[in-house]
């Protein structure tokens, strides 16, 4: 029975790929908030979809963005898989 002890080269690669992961979550982070900050207007869509529960009283409101979480989630899911794709193992 024979055990591989990865070297140091081995080790360093994982986190090599994990801290390009984090640099494109930071850069994409700051991507949005960009455009969120300078252009409103991209996202004036995002929570006034269709299915999006907004109940207005006379002292309160209740807003439910339904529709609106359901397209982040596939967003997120897409956005998930290609980084799971581009970094994942080879």
């Amino acid at each position: 029975m024979t055990v591989k002890v990865p070297s140091r080269g081995d080790s360093l690669g994982g986190e090599m790929r994990f801290g390009n992961l984090l640099m494109l979550i930071g850069a994409g982070v700051i991507v949005v908030g960009g455009l969120v900050r300078f252009a409103p207007g991209l996202f004036s869509w995002f929570g006034n979809l269709p299915g999006d529960i907004d109940i207005r009283g006379e002292n309160s409101r209740v807003f439910i963005p339904i529709t609106s979480m359901i397209v982040v989630s596939i967003f997120l899911t897409l956005v998930a898989n290609l980084v799971g794709t581009i970094f994942g193992d080879r």
